[in-house]
């Protein structure tokens, strides 16, 4: 098989188990406001007045303004959940964003990249639709030997060295303007061994205890994001948030994806 079929056979792949893995976890989950992530103060302070905005693969947990908000998933349970809300909605892939070049102000991306097979063209597709100038909040987890029997199960592809991650935004236009820790996976790996048993084993009594208590004590114990200009330590990390300047010549936003 020629390499590009392979990728995209192997993209294929990767886009049918994570709608298989997030339809089962939205089909039985609540959506949450976004004002309850410790994301809200950030995202607040990114909107600007008639800006347009598109989230992308949020599931249930949007971090931008529902209502107005344009959103992007493969999860049909989770846009469903999201226009019935006042959302803009459309089912397609992060690789084959169906907007116009230049399109968005501000565009979220919150852990998507590491679940893609072709993940340059993820960010390629991302930088394309926010205007010159405009903005991109994006997360990636860190440190590929930290890998686990977690990442594997919830579908990630990879984990990224830091610097690495830079050269790849910096391909495709996207200067990091500040970062932060980030995440909610348990610190605790005898937790997170325990998390993975159960949804190998009982998938939907562990989603249902997900969705219900796991869910509602990692709002409760987020804690308040410490951004810094830049890329901050990342050592410490196991993932990082990164809002990211899309800074590259003006083009027309009329011309098509």
């Amino acid at each position: 098989m020629a390499p590009a079929a392979s990728l995209h056979a192997r993209e294929l792949d990767a886009r049918r188990a994570n709608r298989l893995f997030y339809d089962a976890l939205w089909s039985g989950a609540r959506l949450i406001n976004p004002e309850r992530f410790n994301t809200w103060p950030l995202v607040r302070s990114l909107i600007s007045a008639g800006g347009r905005r598109l989230e992308v693969a949020p599931g249930l947990r949007p971090r931008l303004p529902i209502e107005g908000t344009q959103f992007v998933d493969i999860s049909a349970p989770a846009l469903h959940q999201l226009s019935a809300r006042g959302a803009l909605v459309v089912q397609s892939a992060v690789s084959a964003l169906p907007f116009a070049t230049g399109t968005f102000n501000l565009v979220v991306a919150l852990d998507l990249i590491e679940h893609v097979e072709d993940d340059r063209a993820a960010l390629a597709e991302l930088s394309r639709v926010t205007s010159s100038g405009g903005t991109v909040l994006l997360s990636a987890p860190l440190h590929p030997d930290r890998w686990s029997a977690f990442d594997e199960l919830v579908g990630h592809q990879r984990r990224y060295e830091p610097q690495r991650l830079v050269g790849h935004l910096a391909e495709h236009h996207l200067t990091i303007a500040h970062s932060a820790g980030f995440g909610m996976q348990p610190h605790s790996s005898r937790i997170t061994d325990l998390g993975v048993w159960w949804l190998t084993h009982h998938r939907a009594t562990a989603l249902w205890w997900y969705n219900r208590l796991l869910m509602p004590l990692g709002l409760r114990r987020q804690g308040e994001l410490s951004l810094a200009p830049g890329l901050i330590a990342t050592a410490p990390l196991d993932e990082v948030l990164l809002v990211c300047r899309c800074e590259r010549a003006p083009f027309a936003a009329t011309e098509s994806a």
